[in-house]
Parts: C-alpha cells; structure tokens; sequence
C-alpha cells in the first residue's frame, strides 16, 4: 500500500481544503470490493498468498492505493466464488469502487486494477468466518 501521505481536495477557492490518509481510500475501495455480489474476499496481496483471506475488519490490506492530488489509481486483490463469472464480477466491482471514491472524496478515479488471487468455495468462506468469529475458550480448571 502506498505511504500514508495526505491527500487534499479543493472543495471551493479560497475557503479551504480537505485532507484524506490514503487509508481512508483504501477503506473505501475494500468496502465497496466487498459489496459486490460473488466477491468471497479480500487477499493480503500476491506477497501474502492466498492462504489469508481477510474479512470485513481489515479491508486496507488487500488494497493498494496510489493518490495523487486530484486523481487515485486502485489495485484490488481479490478471491471470488467458485462459478460465478469472473469477468462480469471485475467490470462490476470496477464500477462500484470507481463510483464510491468519486462520490465519497471528489478524487477522479483513474483506474481500478482488480487482480484476481484465487476461487473460493462457499464451504471453505463459511468455515473461515467461523474461525474469525468463534470466541476462545477459557482453560479447563480441573
């Protein structure tokens, strides 16, 4: 991910600026990944293999985010269920990531890269999220 430098925005001339960390984007771009119907999750990168799979509660490490003054470039990476169609999932969460950050920073979005990392079963999610999910059992006392 890139460094977290701040980001501004003009919002009117002479009134002032906003100012985004690039985790706020990559915040952003993870949430509206996520929301696409046949997304399975996010993935650490090509790094961290496959093998992590990250849920909703920690978004900003399957993203990549390069932010420039008035424009952002996002890098996805991304696990999709096994039978959907891939390609149509892509443009959809393209579409979805491009017009969150536009609408949510007034940055223009100049690409989204979505880099597919693997196909997941819905077995094999459900069993992961109820990893994340289960409490820790305290000591037997004997």
């Amino acid at each position: 991910m890139s460094e977290n430098l701040p980001v501004n925005v003009t919002i009117d001339e002479g009134i002032g600026s906003v100012t985004f960390a690039a985790d706020v984007i990559a915040t952003i771009a993870g949430l509206a990944a996520t929301e696409v119907e046949g997304v399975a999750g996010m993935t650490g990168s090509v790094m961290s293999g496959i093998g992590e799979i990250l849920g909703r509660k920690n978004l900003t490490k399957g993203v990549k985010v390069e932010v420039g003054k008035e424009e952002a470039a996002i890098d996805l990476y991304m696990l999709f269920f096994y039978g959907v169609s891939v390609i149509d999932i892509c443009k959809k969460v393209q579409e979805n990531v491009k017009k969150a950050i536009e609408t949510m920073t007034g940055l223009r979005v100049v690409e989204v890269n979505v880099h597919v990392q693997g196909v997941q079963f819905e077995k094999d999610v459900a069993q992961s999220a109820a990893k994340e999910e289960a409490p820790a059992l305290p000591p037997r006392v004997k």
